[in-house]
């Protein structure tokens, strides 16, 4: 209902796949709104840039949004840009795949605390995460911060989930586990100098899937 209601109110009709990861996950906060949100269908909207997007996701403080062109709303499975700090950019060439990107993302922020961390690789680490961990099969694309963090490429291992910030040195890793043993573990492979320590007072809710 309340898709069909946001439909009517834009006058178009949402791509299918877009259409189909609502009605799956749309309820879901703990997979689509923990950072970087899925817009609620009543929030969704058209802006004009790039001849006409509809914008179906947002940064948490709306510095980039994720859109597809108006011009493809007919395709069941159309490509979706980013708007990023350089203008509208190519983010990836199919919105299910947007969508997949979409739940990794969220359940690796999932709230931050005990479970989550990050680290800035210097140059002897930058083989340390396809050494340890299997490469997910998502195609490269570019995180909305800047060129420097192209590409955006994510690894896991049993309990273990991993999204490497471009290639180069001073790239970002952020990783999450399923347990505290598997956090652990992820920064006994990698042993950067990881950004947080750890809270009783923090969320240490495990990964949602």
């Amino acid at each position: 209902m309340e898709l069909a209601q946001a439909e009517a109110v834009l006058g178009c009709a949402l791509p299918t796949a877009l259409h189909e990861f609502y009605t799956l996950a749309g309820g879901r906060p703990d997979l689509v709104a923990n950072q970087d949100p899925l817009l609620p269908p009543r929030e969704v909207f058209v802006h004009d840039e790039c001849g006409g997007v509809l914008v179906f996701g947002s940064e948490n403080q709306g510095c980039a949004f994720w859109d597809v062109r108006l011009t493809d709303l007919d395709r069941d499975d159309p490509p979706v840009l980013v708007q990023a700090p350089d203008g509208w950019v190519s983010f990836l060439d199919r919105v299910s795949l947007a969508c997949v990107e979409l739940v990794l993302s969220e359940a690796l922020s999932g709230g931050g605390g005990r479970l989550y961390n990050a680290c800035e690789l210097p140059a002897d680490l930058l083989g340390a995460v396809p050494k340890h961990f299997q490469r997910v099969r998502q195609p490269d694309y570019p995180m909305w911060t800047g060129p420097e963090e192209f590409p955006v490429r994510w690894f896991s291992a049993p309990g273990k989930l991993l999204r490497q910030d471009g290639l180069g040195v001073h790239s970002w890793l952020h990783v999450r586990g399923r347990t505290r043993a598997d956090l652990d573990a992820i920064c006994a492979a990698v042993p950067g100098r990881w950004s947080l320590g750890y809270t009783e007072s923090l969320s240490s809710e495990p990964l949602p899937f």
